[in-house]
């Protein structure tokens, strides 16, 4: 890839039909350049064609020089000495702004990675909804390190390529800016699942002889009948993303043959009428698929892209797509909103009060309500979603929800009151259902309660898929239940104490609030009442604390040499301690692996030393009252910390999918842990065994790779078995 230079940069400016301050231009790369003097790129360039890439990424939308500016200097105050209010007094307050919003936060004291995640995300969003240039900007920016990600470690590869994939490929998609979309995901599959990327392209390569004939027969059959047309529409052959058919083959578990639109037409006209009358056309020369056809004119999508679409087979029966649009629309479809600086003159003052940044505000709404950050992330990949349905009120009016949306979150995408007063919903003039899934050109009618005191069920919590719906019910019960939720997080929590094994104390409860940032127990059980926080979490962090303790206990333990009563003598092979037993052979008991962090027993073995087990093995509950091995069991303890690493195996059940073993051993990786053995067999219901054996340090080291695990896309569970 060609490096872009300062020259380059302005040779394109000069080529571009508007006016650009080149003077302030030129001075913000030459701070910019002055700045990152010495610091390199993983790809062993100079850190200056990183930002000077970025600013030629924008300059392809005709991006303003305020933009340009800020793309130059968009690392400076993240990387070097340089401040915010250096950039103020030289490039004036909307470039500082634009930096401002595009610098992450790294400052910020926050307790995890994923906290620091979210809240950046939550910066980008807020100057979002202030200046729309500072996602294009950040986008750019994501979009050139794509491209040279090849530089990156693999762990690397794949967490950029996951980034992307859920937060920004989605937002570009929301913004309508589809050329960016398609080429971040087609670099992050490629990192993501390079196999399933490499199968695809063999399948395409297999025919592409005979598809480049047929997309060219196809072409020219319309433009001979369309060629009365003036001016003379665009017509356009070309085959659907790597990303768009792995999408359809490995996560709708479609096969090659089924894909209907691998191939696709777009026809480019001047006006509505011609893409009307161009749509009967094809519908004339090529039998029109049931069910496949789609008017985005008529009803939009969220992010402004319109265009007529409809599936039809020729003679060859070979189905494929057609997409009619006119120049205007083409170019939104392309470029977006920032088609409005291409092709425009840029959008003036604030987008804040422009109705299609709705979403937006909307989102920055629902986080405020989130008490727990992983909420604050799920929001962000639901309400991005790119699937989307069309339904409709009796009244006409259109509404735009997420693919597997039901009758609770239509009624409340209508009005939050609509939503607490609901109680029942008809769909083409038939009740259905509250988890009704709903479908493009449903017709909704809700039904609600005149009463004052009436509101949602908690069982809604889990039936709602939107984010705005189950934002909207914990916010209900938050404000009307108090009492009610207090009740109900008390006994989930003595419950899941209880399950746990975890013996219930005011200061337990109390340090368990603090961690989770309540003021009092009382609100802690109100959040786990209402949903506001996840029940995993707390265990999580108590068991956490818990581990913490009996490590700095353990490591206040005497050692032998300072002990002198006889019957004290310990020995401290492999880091445990045995009362009453000096310099004897310890091993690990393989039914229950145990790891420092655990609870355990020592059991004298007849001929091989001690067996350590876990205090609640299933070995140990079952034989420790027995009258034959009673004075066989004596008290061990860890003791110290050393480089020694412990065997374990983990049971993994997760949905059946062709990434999540890359993904489960990526986690592994990343966390520096050795892998001895990997199995897996297929489930009678579908989902996937995955037992794996590897050697961690301790509890603590385990804990951390189980909760990245769990957070892997389709794992299911995680849990630690005593099987070798």
């Amino acid at each position: 890839m060609e490096s872009i230079t300062i020259e380059s940069l302005m040779e394109k400016i000069n080529s571009i039909d508007k006016r650009y301050d080149t003077d302030k231009i030129t001075r913000a790369y030459k701070l910019a350049d002055a700045a990152h003097e010495g610091q390199m790129r993983s790809s062993g360039e100079k850190y200056i064609t990183h930002p000077l890439s970025v600013a030629s990424i924008l300059l392809d939308y005709c991006m303003d020089t305020d933009t340009i500016c800020a793309a130059l200097l968009h690392d400076v105050v993240e990387d070097t000495d340089t401040t915010l209010d250096e950039i103020k007094k030289q490039f004036g307050e909307d470039v500082a702004l634009l930096v401002d919003g595009v610098t992450k936060i790294g400052q910020v004291p926050l307790n995890t990675k994923e906290e620091q995640h979210a809240e950046n995300i939550r910066k980008i969003l807020m100057a979002m909804s202030k200046d729309i240039r500072v996602i294009i900007i950040k986008l750019a920016d994501r979009l050139h390190n794509m491209r040279t990600l090849y530089a990156r470690p693999p762990h690397k590869q794949r967490k950029t390529s996951l980034e992307t994939m859920n937060f920004y490929a989605p937002i570009a998609h929301r913004l309508g800016m589809s050329d960016v979309k398609e080429e971040m995901e087609s670099i992050a599959i490629h990192y993501l699942d390079p196999y399933g990327c490499k199968e695809i392209e063999r399948l395409l390569d297999v025919h592409k002889e005979e598809r480049d004939t047929f997309i060219d027969h196809i072409t020219e059959r319309i433009r001979s009948r369309i060629n009365d047309i003036k001016p003379e529409p665009i017509i356009e052959g070309r085959v659907k993303s790597i990303y768009s058919i792995y999408k359809k083959m490995y996560l709708k578990n479609k096969p090659f043959d089924e894909i209907y639109d691998i191939y696709a037409v777009r026809i480019i006209v001047q006006s509505v009428i011609e893409c009307y009358n161009v749509l009967g056309v094809i519908h004339d020369l090529f039998s029109p698929m049931p069910y496949r056809f789609k008017d985005y004119i008529a009803t939009p999508k969220p992010n402004r892209y319109q265009s007529l679409h409809t599936t039809v087979i020729g003679k060859e029966g070979i189905p494929f797509e057609v997409q009619i649009r006119t120049v205007e629309m083409h170019n939104t479809a392309q470029y977006g909103i920032a088609a409005h600086w291409k092709y425009k003159a840029g959008l003036k003052g604030s987008v804040a009060g422009e109705q299609r940044f709705d979403w937006i505000r909307q989102l920055l709404e629902r986080q405020q309500e989130a008490d727990d950050v992983e909420q604050i992330t799920d929001a962000i990949k639901n309400d991005l979603s790119q699937d989307e349905v069309y339904v409709f009120s009796p009244k006409g009016d259109v509404f735009a929800l997420p693919n597997g949306a039901n009758v609770i979150d239509f009624a409340y995408a209508i009005h939050t009151e609509i939503g607490n007063k609901m109680t029942g919903a008809k769909v083409g003039g038939r009740m259905v259902p509250f988890d009704y899934q709903i479908k493009t050109g449903d017709i909704i009618e809700i039904f609600t309660s005149g009463s004052p005191t009436y509101g949602p069920n908690r069982n809604w919590l889990d039936i709602a898929k939107t984010t705005e719906a189950k934002a909207k019910i914990r916010s209900w019960f938050k404000k009307e239940r108090r009492d009610e939720n207090i009740a109900c997080g008390r006994e989930e929590l003595e419950r899941e104490f209880k399950r746990n094994d975890i013996k219930i104390t005011p200061e337990l409860l109390e340090d368990a609030a603090h961690r989770a940032r309540f003021e009092s127990v009382d609100d802690l059980y109100a959040a786990i009442g209402y949903g506001g926080v996840a029940m995993s979490k707390i265990i999580q962090r108590i068991k956490e604390s818990q581990i913490r303790a009996q490590k700095e206990q353990a490591q206040t333990l005497p050692t032998s040499e300072e002990l002198t009563d006889e019957t004290n003598k310990r020995s401290r092979k492999k880091g445990v301690i045995v009362e009453g037993v000096d310099n004897c052979l310890i091993k690990f008991a393989q039914c229950c692996n145990p790891l420092p962090g655990d609870p355990i027993i020592g059991f004298v073995t007849r001929g091989f030393g001690v067996s350590i087990h876990k205090l609640d093995c299933v070995n140990v509950i079952n034989n420790m009252d027995s009258e034959e091995n009673k004075d066989r069991w004596i008290k061990a303890a860890w003791v110290g910390s050393d480089d020694t690493t412990y065997r374990t195996s983990l049971l993994i059940t997760a949905e059946q999918s062709t990434t999540v073993i890359a993904d489960i051993t990526a986690a592994i990786a990343v966390n520096r842990i050795a892998m001895n053995e990997l199995n897996m067999h297929r489930l009678k219901n579908g989902n996937t065994a995955i037992h794996i054996t590897i050697e961690v340090a301790g509890m603590e080291q385990l804990n951390n790779l189980k909760m990245r695990l769990e957070k892997i896309q389709g794992v299911i569970s995680v849990e630690r078995t005593g099987k070798q």
